[in-house]
């Protein structure tokens, strides 16, 4: 039987716009701090221009602005056609600001001017529409695209491991479209809520170096994606703990 998305009534709309207002205001006072010090260190890591401003494709595949810091250097142009970033041109900084989510701040701008939400599926490049909003997605395209959605969430834990561009098509992508159609079912204030909640222990997951798995395997269960995502991510947790162990002049276990 087909699935029936949801389609959220004036009163949800309402809040959300209203939500989306306010947190993007809110946010971009808090992070004022953080969006100067990535001006400094993006002029000091490679000079030219601090944002970057990409044509991404928002509700009804509408084209639109979006504002990200640039995290790549200018010497060299960027294939929009790929699903995956060109991991050659990042420089060091922008490094950080990716594992960080920094870079997606000025995001925050697109968020309070309506062409964005906090919570929605990722903007997908002009170029991606065939792959990401046709056939069975085409219907992501009735709501605006987020900051963060559950695909965004799956790529941030698993997806970013994953550099070789026809790997992460086939072993990424098929889930992280798979989820861009689930949160159309399930869209509603508590489960945005919740997915903003997600955002923050993934971010701080990253920060203390301890990713919350248990947020993957929510994930793949909710599309029953592929769980061989899990075993390369505790493997990669496995190897990270082994190195840290070496570091600390501790004695490394056979197993762990």
């Amino acid at each position: 039987m087909k699935k029936r998305v949801r389609k959220p009534g004036i009163g949800y709309q309402a809040m959300k716009r209203t939500f989306d207002i306010a947190a993007s205001a809110a946010g971009l006072v808090l992070t004022s701090p953080i969006f100067a010090a990535s001006v400094i260190g993006i002029e000091l890591s490679d000079p030219g221009p601090v944002f970057y401003f990409a044509n991404r494709a928002g509700k009804d595949n509408k084209t639109f602005k979006m504002f990200k810091f640039r995290s790549m250097r200018v010497d060299k142009n960027a294939d929009e056609k790929s699903l995956r970033p060109d991991q050659d041109r990042i420089f060091p900084f922008g490094r950080i600001m990716r594992s960080t989510k920094i870079d997606e701040l000025p995001q925050l701008l697109n968020v309070f001017l309506g062409t964005m939400a906090v919570v929605g599926p990722r903007p997908a490049a002009v170029d991606q529409i065939p792959v990401t909003r046709g056939g069975k997605n085409a219907i992501v395209a009735a709501i605006k695209p987020g900051l963060t959605t559950p695909a965004a969430l799956y790529d941030y834990l698993y997806g970013d491991m994953i550099e070789d561009e026809d790997e992460y098509m086939e072993k990424v992508a098929p889930t992280r479209l798979a989820l861009d159609r689930y949160y159309l079912e399930k869209q509603s204030v508590s489960y945005d809520m919740k997915i903003i909640w997600y955002t923050v222990l993934c971010i701080m997951g990253t920060i203390l170096k301890k990713p919350p798995v248990f947020i993957l395997e929510e994930m793949i269960d909710a599309v029953d994606g592929d769980r061989r995502a899990l075993e390369e991510v505790r493997e990669m947790l496995v190897k990270e703990g082994r190195k840290e162990m070496k570091k600390a002049g501790r004695k490394v276990p056979e197993t762990v």
